[in-house]
């Protein structure tokens, strides 16, 4: 994934976040508690793995995309974040969320990325 690819999907994930699709959404702090819902809909549509890292005692989620990692929702922590890169999957990461969160913020950014489903 490029940083222009990487860039637009951080800029749709902005604009789609909200309290609907995460509790813990702030106006001050919008990615936070987006991690499980984010990294589900990103594997979604790029593919790659769901990897997660310890973070006060609570798992991050995240993916690791062609080897590289996209962690679109760090910013909901102060200070860098010292990654364990553990395997993780859809399974575990769905349990951060529900079905409602993920399905509002897969449409969200389905529309904000102009991208079809169609079977």
């Amino acid at each position: 994934m490029d940083d222009v690819k990487e860039k637009r999907i951080y800029e749709a994930l902005i604009k789609s976040w909200s309290i609907e699709t995460s509790s813990k959404w702030t106006i001050e702090n919008p990615a936070k508690g987006q991690c499980g819902v984010t990294a589900l809909v990103v594997q979604d549509i790029y593919g790659g793995e769901i990897k997660k890292t310890k973070v006060r005692e609570v798992w991050h989620f995240y993916n690791f995309i062609d080897g590289q990692r996209f962690d679109f929702t760090e910013t909901q922590f102060n200070g860098k974040l010292n990654y364990m890169d553990e395997k993780s999957n859809w399974e575990e990461a769905f349990a951060d969320t529900n079905e409602k969160q993920y399905s509002i913020l897969k449409g969200k950014i389905t529309k904000e990325l102009k991208l079809s489903f169609d079977s």
